[in-house]
C-alpha cells in the first residue's frame, strides 16, 4: 500500500504538471485570472501528496534491505543457469550430509565424567549388572565401548581390552561416516565454477570470432559468466569447508573420550578384580 500511495504521489505530481503546462499554452494571453485559479488549485493538489515522504521512507529503507537478496538473484541467474544450478545442488547435497553429521554428533556426546563416576560407583558395590545397565541407557560410543568391555569382565583383561579396541575401531568409523562425501562436493563445488569458467571463455572468443572485433562490449558477457560461476563455486567450498573442520573437532573430541574411557574402564576393572 505505501508504494502505490508513493506511486500514486508521483503519477499526481506529473499529471498536474502536464495539465498546467497544457492549460498554459492553450489559454489566452488576456486570461491570467483562469491561470491563476488553475495554478493555486494544482498547488493546492499537489501539496497533499507532497507529504507522502513519511510513508515512502519505510519502502525505500525495504528496498535496501532486500538489495543484498535481489542482487544475490540476479548475478545467480547471470552466471548461467546450466553451471549455477550444478553449484547450488552441491551446495545443498553438502550441507545436507553436514547437518546429518553434526545432529549425530551431538547426540553421540555425553558427559564422560559423569558416566565413568556412575560406573565406578556400580563396580565399588560389585554390581556389575547396575554398571551395564547404566551403559546399556547411555547414548553414544562411550557407553557402547564400555559396555562391550564390561560384557567379557569375567573372561580376563585382555579379552576385555582386546574388546574395546576392536569395538572402538568399529565406533570411530560411524562416526566418520559420510564425511567422504562432504570432501567429494568440497572439490566439486569450485571444479563446477572452473568449468563455467572455460565454458564463459569459450563463449567470449566464439563471440570475438562471430563479431570479428575484441572491443570489450563483445566478450563481457562471456567473462562476466566465467567469473560469476568461479566466485559461487569458491564461496560453496568455503562454507562446506568450515562445516567439514567443526565436524572433524567434534569427531576429534568423540575419539579422545572413548580412549580415556577405556583406559580408565581397563582400571576399575583391574581393581574389581582384586577385590573378588
Amino acid at each position: 500500500m505505501k508504494k502505490f500511495f508513493a506511486i500514486v504521489a508521483i503519477m499526481g505530481m506529473f499529471t498536474f504538471g502536464a495539465t498546467q503546462s497544457v492549460i498554459a499554452q492553450d489559454a489566452p494571453a488576456a486570461d491570467v485570472q483562469t491561470e491563476q485559479v488553475v495554478d493555486s488549485t494544482a498547488t493546492e493538489e499537489v501539496a497533499e501528496p507532497a507529504a507522502e515522504p513519511a510513508e515512502a521512507a519505510p519502502v525505500v529503507e525495504e528496498a535496501e534491505a532486500q538489495g543484498f537478496h535481489k542482487a544475490l538473484k540476479t548475478k545467480f541467474i547471470e552466471g548461467d543457469a546450466s553451471f549455477m544450478s550444478l553449484v547450488a545442488i552441491a551446495m545443498v547435497i553438502g550441507l545436507a550430509f553436514c547437518i546429518e553429521r553434526i545432529i549425530y554428533l551431538s547426540l553421540a556426546q555425553v558427559n564422560t565424567k559423569k558416566l565413568m563416576a556412575a560406573v565406578a560407583a556400580a563396580l565399588d558395590a560389585k554390581d556389575v549388572e547396575k554398571a551395564k545397565e547404566i551403559c546399556r541407557n547411555t547414548a553414544g560410543p562411550v557407553a557402547s565401548i564400555c559396555y562391550q568391555g564390561l560384557l567379557r569382565i569375567n573372561e580376563g583383561l585382555d579379552v576385555v581390552e582386546r574388546s574395546v579396541v576392536s569395538y572402538g575401531s568399529v565406533k570411530a568409523g560411524e562416526l566418520e561416516k559420510g564425511c567422504s562425501w562432504i570432501t567429494l562436493f568440497i572439490a566439486m563445488a569450485p571444479s563446477l565454477g572452473f568449468l563455467g569458467t572455460v565454458i564463459g571463455m569459450i563463449m567470449a572468443f566464439d563471440q570475438i570470432q562471430a563479431a570479428g572485433d575484441i572491443s570489450p562490449t563483445v566478450v563481457a558477457g562471456g567473462m562476466k559468466v566465467a567469473l560469476i560461476t568461479t566466485v559461487y563455486g569458491i564461496v560453496v567450498a568455503l562454507a562446506l569447508q568450515i562445516f567439514y573442520n567443526f565436524i572433524l573437532g567434534k569427531i576429534e573430541s568423540i575419539t579422545a573420550d572413548m580412549e580415556d574411557s577405556s583406559i580408565v574402564l581397563l582400571d576399575l576393572l583391574t581393581k574389581y578384580n582384586l577385590k573378588k
